[in-house]
């Protein structure tokens, strides 16, 4: 599926921020515990605007990070009253913005709005973008049983099952080795 960058961009991240979660993360910790860890986060996201670096913003950020994993388990029409929120409440007017090296993009908040909100504002019009083009099967929660992580399919055939390499590996040598026990059983 071809998104516009910004939307992509948005949406990976929001995959990225779900996912630092310690039942979703590779590591099985939970990946935002410090301000300079979310810190970390935002620059290689390379994430600009209003940062204050502090536990009352990184307890905002984990609250955006429950709502983003609870949206990725929504149909499509439960979503559109979530999605319409989140853009009221934080009074989202969209406009163009270029800026940092990137190309025209959109966004619907001020760079001074609290961190929090402008990740909810800016994944919210990325998920209008999957709404609208009626490609909300492209979100996913990862296939592993052991796994909560989440993703996005945006491989040509939209098969994608595994939140990463290491899920769908895991999953497969697992399977193969219950292939391998079932024949060595039946002989």
């Amino acid at each position: 599926m071809l998104f516009a960058p910004d939307t992509r961009d948005s949406l990976v991240f929001a995959v990225r921020l779900s996912n630092t979660r310690a039942e979703a993360s590779p590591s099985g910790t939970e990946e935002l515990q410090t301000p300079t860890q979310l810190t970390a986060l935002l620059e290689s996201e390379g994430y600009s605007g209003r940062f204050d670096r502090d536990a009352a913003e990184l307890a905002e950020v984990i609250e955006t990070r429950t709502l983003l994993t609870e949206l990725w388990g929504l149909s499509r029409d439960e979503a559109v009253p979530v999605v319409n929120r989140m853009l009221r409440e934080a009074s989202a007017l969209p406009h163009l913005s270029r800026h940092d090296g990137r190309d025209w993009h959109l966004h619907a908040t001020d760079a001074s709005a609290p961190l929090a909100e402008r990740i909810r504002v800016e994944v919210a019009l990325a998920l209008i973008d999957v709404i609208r083009s009626n490609e909300w099967d492209r979100l996913h929660s990862c296939a592993a049983g052991d796994c909560t992580g989440i993703f996005v399919d945006l491989s040509r055939n939209g098969s994608k099952q595994y939140c990463s390499v290491r899920c769908g590996n895991r999953m497969h040598t697992a399977e193969h080795r219950a292939r391998v026990a079932a024949s060595e059983q039946g002989d």
